[in-house]
């Protein structure tokens, strides 16, 4: 690609932004969330996906807390899948329990950001937001392996937004906002499961909600069931908007009104 290329493939995307793309047919958004619950559901396929998940949960803990006026010292992304973020400041209060309790509602969070930015027919809006979430993620991230796999998938992202075509576009952007969607839910079991364990074997519990419930003295089970229905809710918010927009039919969880099919 010469110089003369990159600069137009560059001002359609800039261009890209600002406006709407042409919504995919039905059938590619019902098949790639199948694709997602696969890579969800497959254990095998899970251990790879699943940095993806810790990727943006590790990511709800740095931004929040940012957001609550704590010092963002590194995040670690570990390869197998867990991940610690560190932050300074005073190690109760609300700031500190924010933090905490961000990082597993972040991934079905995120994703039903993304699927609503897709339900408005914002594809390349949605692939470049996550380019700079990721972007953003890099510069804390303080280990090599966080660094290699923030970069293979940002580098993904950005391979598919500039080389695809507008079909592999919309078919990666729906596989992400799915996948983001249906893993909200598996981490939480899977952390619960853990502190299960835990109990039963002598050893200190240290999971998200235990920290919770230390810092705010309600039972870390009840940290378990919010996170559950966060992920959940979105689920059900995030599939309703993605699949209401390709069908045009108008589904319970969507308010307003639903245009026909092709009628924008």
């Amino acid at each position: 690609m010469n110089t003369a290329e990159l600069v137009d493939r560059g001002a359609s995307i800039a261009d890209r932004l600002t406006t709407t793309q042409t919504p995919p047919p039905w059938q590619l958004v019902v098949v790639t969330g199948v694709a997602a619950l696969v890579l969800v559901g497959y254990g095998p396929l899970w251990r790879i996906t699943r940095n993806v998940v810790t990727i943006a949960h590790e990511g709800g803990h740095a931004f929040t807390a940012l957001l609550t006026g704590r010092r963002l010292n590194s995040i670690t992304l570990h390869s197998d899948t867990s991940g610690l973020t560190v932050s300074s400041g005073k190690p109760y209060g609300p700031g500190m329990i924010l933090t905490a309790m961000a990082g597993y509602p972040a991934p079905p969070l995120l994703g039903l950001g993304f699927a609503a930015l897709l339900g408005a027919d914002r594809i390349t809006l949605m692939l470049w937001t996550s380019i700079a979430l990721l972007a953003a993620v890099l510069i804390k991230v303080r280990n090599i392996y966080g660094l290699f796999t923030v970069v293979v998938v940002g580098a993904t992202v950005f391979a598919v937004s500039w080389f695809g075509t507008d079909t592999v576009q919309a078919a990666f952007a729906y596989l992400a906002a799915w996948f983001l969607l249906l893993a909200g839910l598996r981490p939480v079991i899977e952390m619960q499961r853990g502190r299960v364990h835990r109990w039963r074997q002598p050893g200190n519990v240290d999971s998200d909600a235990d920290q919770l419930a230390r810092l705010t003295h309600l039972p870390g089970l009840l940290w378990v069931l919010f996170f559950g229905l966060v992920a959940v809710a979105a689920l059900i918010v995030g599939g309703g908007l993605m699949l209401s927009d390709a069908t045009g039919i108008c589904l319970p969880v969507v308010s307003g009104e639903c245009a026909p099919p092709g009628v924008r």
